[in-house]
């Protein structure tokens, strides 16, 4: 069982920049891969960046070039660094982890508003 923990959120005006945290309750050296899902109202959740054990990332195209996803494994803490934040980045944002035998984990979500 991995438990995440997600913080960060928070209300940010348009432009501005949050960073959210992802801590595990077990080394993440033992997980394959770990990332960032959101879900905003009425929509589905979607991908939003994936970082593996190796240090290979994934992002969506929508966040390319704004968002930064890393990896502290001495703190078993995954990071979301989101910059140039718009609007319609208002959703809840997940952790998420994939161990290498398939095992999914969430985390509780955090909420991310940007509004003005």
């Amino acid at each position: 069982q991995v438990q995440l923990v997600e913080s960060g959120g928070g209300l940010v005006q348009p432009g501005g920049s949050l960073r959210l945290s992802c801590a595990a309750s077990v080394s993440i050296f033992s997980i394959y891969r770990m990332g960032w899902y959101r879900q905003a109202p009425g929509k589905q959740r979607e991908l939003v960046a994936t970082i593996t054990s190796g240090g290979s990332t994934n992002y969506a195209d929508f966040v390319k070039g704004r968002f930064t996803i890393s990896r502290d494994n001495a703190k078993n803490t995954v990071y979301l660094q989101m910059n140039s934040l718009k609007p319609e980045d208002t959703a809840v944002y997940y952790c998420n982890s994939r161990s290498y035998n398939d095992y999914i984990y969430w985390g509780q979500g955090t909420q991310v508003s940007v509004a003005s």
